[in-house]
Formats: C-alpha cells, sequence, structure tokens
C-alpha cells in the first residue's frame, strides 16, 4: 500500500512528530511511505523508513497563526504558496492508495487553498484513493459555528473517516468541537498514538528530580524562571530543567540557577528519565502528556494558554482526573504555587500506566489496511 500523509507544524513541533510516528508504523507494516512536510525542517525527529518529502517551509508569527511566514521571519508570498501547491501535486505521482491529511479541514483552515488543491487532485487521480483526516484528541474550538460547519462540509465531500487518536473513554472529541450528527459515523477512534514505552533509564538517571520541560520555543520561559526560583526555595531537592532553544538560552538560565539544579539542552533518553523522576513539570502538548502518562510519572502540567489557546487547558483538565496528575494555570504559576503542586503529586505516588491505549499508531495501521481492502 502506498501512503501520502501530509502535515504543517506552524509552531512547535508535535503535529510533525505525531505524523512521523504514524509513518513509521506503516513502514514497519511493511508499506511504502511518503510524508511530507510544510513546517521548517526538524532533522532531529526520526524519519526512518519512510520518504520526507519538504515543502517551502511556512513558520507562525507566534501564537498569531493567520500570519504565515518564511522560516527567516519575512511574509510568504504568493510563489512560495504556489511552489508548495505544486509540491503538494508531485507527492500524488505514483498514486497513493491512502492519503492522510493531519489537522485538516479541522485546523489550518489558512492553508485551504493547497489542502483542497491537493484533495481535488486526488479525487481525480484515475483510482481514487481512500482520504482520511488525522487529528489529535482535543483541538482548539471553532471560534464560529460557521468554521464547524465548514468543516463537516469538506469532510462530506472529500473524506472517507476521521481518525481520532484518542480514547473515548477518556477524551471524546465532542469535549472541544461540536460533532455534528452528520460527522459522528466519520470518527474512528484508534487511541493514542505514541513511541513504544521507553523502558526505565539504564543508568537511572534522572532519579529523584524534579524533570521541568517546555520545548525549544520562548513558551517556556515563565515556567523556566518560576522553576528556577522555586528551586531557590526548595535547597534538598534536586531539580533538572531541559532547556531547547539553542546555548545562549541555556547558557542564560545557568547563570541563574541555584546549586541544587542541573541544565540540559533537550535530551534523546528524556522519556526514560521520566521512569525515574520524582516528579515531571511541563506544559501540556499531547506528545508529552502520552510520555508521562506511559511512564507512570506524578505530574504538574502547567498548559500554554497564550493568545486564544485552549487545547492544552483541556488536556490538562481532562488528565487532572487521574491520580497523581494536577493541572495549574499559566496564570497561577508562582514558586509557591508550583512547590505546592508537586508536594501534592509526588505524595500520591506513581501511578499504573497499564490500560493505556497507546497503540494508536498500529491500530491505525490495521484500519486503514482494512479500508483500502
Amino acid at each position: 500500500m502506498r501512503v501520502l500523509i501530509v502535515v504543517t507544524h506552524l509552531l512547535g513541533t508535535g503535529h510533525l512528530s505525531r505524523a512521523l510516528t504514524l509513518g513509521r508504523a506503516f513502514a514497519q507494516a511493511g508499506h511504502d511511505v511518503t510524508l511530507a512536510s510544510g513546517g521548517t525542517p526538524a532533522p532531529h525527529l526520526d524519519a526512518g523508513g519512510l520518504r520526507l518529502v519538504q515543502l517551502p517551509a511556512l513558520r507562525s508569527d507566534g501564537v498569531d497563526f493567520t500570519r504565515l511566514l518564511t522560516p527567516e521571519g519575512a511574509p510568504a508570498d504568493a510563489a512560495r504558496m504556489q511552489a508548495r501547491v505544486d509540491a503538494l501535486r508531485g507527492c500524488l505521482s505514483p498514486a497513493p492508495d491512502l492519503l492522510i491529511t493531519e489537522l485538516f479541514p479541522f485546523g489550518r483552515r489558512i492553508l485551504r487553498d493547497e489542502f483542497l488543491a491537493l484533495l481535488d487532485a486526488a479525487g481525480a487521480l484515475p483510482q481514487r484513493p481512500r482520504i482520511l483526516a488525522s487529528i489529535r484528541d482535543i483541538l482548539a474550538p471553532p471560534s464560529k459555528p460557521a468554521k464547524a460547519t465548514w468543516a463537516d462540509e469538506i469532510i462530506a465531500a472529500h473524506y472517507d473517516g476521521v481518525l481520532v487518536h484518542s480514547d473515548p473513554a477518556r477524551t471524546e472529541l465532542s469535549l472541544s468541537w461540536p460533532v455534528s450528527e452528520q460527522l459522528v459515523p466519520r470518527l474512528i477512534y484508534t487511541g493514542y498514538v505514541a513511541p513504544a514505552p521507553a523502558g526505565p533509564h539504564p543508568d537511572g538517571t534522572g532519579t529523584g528530580e524534579v524533570l521541568v520541560s517546555a520545548g525549544g520555543g520562548p513558551v517556556g520561559d515563565a515556567l523556566f524562571g518560576t522553576a528556577l526560583e522555586a528551586a531557590r526555595r526548595t535547597p534538598g531537592r534536586r531539580w533538572r530543567l531541559l532547556v531547547g532553544g539553542g546555548a545562549d538560552r541555556l547558557e542564560t538560565l545557568r547563570r541563574a540557577a541555584p546549586a541544587n539544579v542541573v541544565l540540559d539542552p533537550p535530551r534523546p533518553d528524556f522519556r526514560q528519565m521520566l521512569y525515574h523522576a520524582a516528579a515531571s513539570v511541563s506544559l501540556c502538548g499531547y506528545n508529552t502528556a502520552l510520555d508521562i502518562l506511559q511512564a507512570g510519572t506524578p505530574a504538574v502540567f502547567v498548559p500554554f494558554d497564550a493568545g486564544n489557546e485552549v487545547e492544552q487547558g483541556l488536556r490538562a483538565d481532562s488528565l487532572s482526573a487521574l491520580p497523581a496528575i494536577t493541572a495549574l494555570p499559566g496564570a497561577e504559576l508562582t514558586p509557591d504555587s508550583l512547590d505546592r503542586a508537586i508536594a501534592r503529586v509526588t505524595a500520591r505516588g506513581r501511578r499504573d500506566p497499564r490500560g493505556l491505549r497507546d497503540d494508536g499508531a498500529a491500530e491505525t495501521v490495521r484500519i486503514c489496511e482494512r479500508m483500502v481492502g
């Protein structure tokens, strides 16, 4: 089976990371996979086993997703946008048996021209591929009812189904999106899409530490600053901050850190370290949340809520019903509130991760194999 997955990440790399996990699962099952990525290159992510096509890259203007920029910060012009359309059409040769669009049409409406051009071209192929949308557990709720109606219309016109990478027993799509009667029969819950559990670290790295992570963008500045002050007030507790964004940012924080804090750049063994950490303090993106759930780590989620972002807050609230997890909104984040939240979750001990439906990538492959036939 030839599979084409199309994804554009505009701020972080979470969307691309999840799409790559899906792509690797298809490749491991013996399928021929092409993944077209329209965000900025992320060479640190694993694209093993599949063909990665890099479109002329775009990013958002911070949390303003209505402005598309080049990686260098210039406004994206018409020529660049047309080059993306041409590259996407080129991915249809040889024709795929399965086309998956990540997030669209529930998001990325600013890129609707290129997605619709791709869908029209795919629909005009001599043998039309099966076409599915791929979405995470929680979406950004539509700001107007018309946006949900428009998504329903696009699904009805072009799609065979919607892959929802969630466990409906934990989080149904209706928590964040107005699910219409028309949409209900199109929804296919797969379970969560995550790599296989990492397992404990062979060296026990991270044992007893408060492990703080927030990605590489500026969205983590407030969390890192608060964690340093909380660490200063708790000299008997060992902290480790994983700081992305380059050496200058890391060095600036290192100069402000007390003696009980270790600062590292993002580590490839982060998922293994979670098995030994006393607690995790992080944002609440889909991929990070799954890493923590798989490891059973006591966790404080400080959801990203800048601009009009509500996705992480909804996810954090949903997960806080589990033992040893609490949500701490950014507006309430202080060194004292962080210290109290860590004390609460560590007092509960580690969770048993058994029962977590984290085989969504393999289940997606099985669903698509049956659908394509």
